[in-house]
């Protein structure tokens, strides 16, 4: 049973980083991706943009997935990462 925790414990700790949100850009505006790169992004993906709006160092893109599905996702600006949660920049 430790051992099996111990295991649990050092996976998560090696994959941490791929799970990790980091957050919303704080640098300025300047140092933002332009959203045309993002969009070009997104398009590759088989995705039709809708609108790409900046909020608090996020893009938050509304889209349609291959599939015909909405998507709300948001994107650090800076890195242009997907965030975890969509909402990311309203906080």
């Amino acid at each position: 049973m430790v051992r099996t925790t111990l295991l649990t414990a050092a996976a998560l700790m090696i994959a941490g980083p791929a799970f990790a949100t980091g957050g919303c850009s704080t640098a300025s505006a300047s140092k933002f991706q332009p959203k045309a790169t993002l969009e070009t992004q997104l398009k590759a993906e088989g995705m039709t943009v809708r609108q790409i709006k900046t909020e608090k160092g996020c893009y938050e893109v509304y889209a349609v997935d291959k599939a015909g599905k909405k998507v709300n996702a948001a994107y650090n600006a800076e890195t242009l990462a997907k965030m975890a949660e969509a909402e990311a920049g309203e906080n």
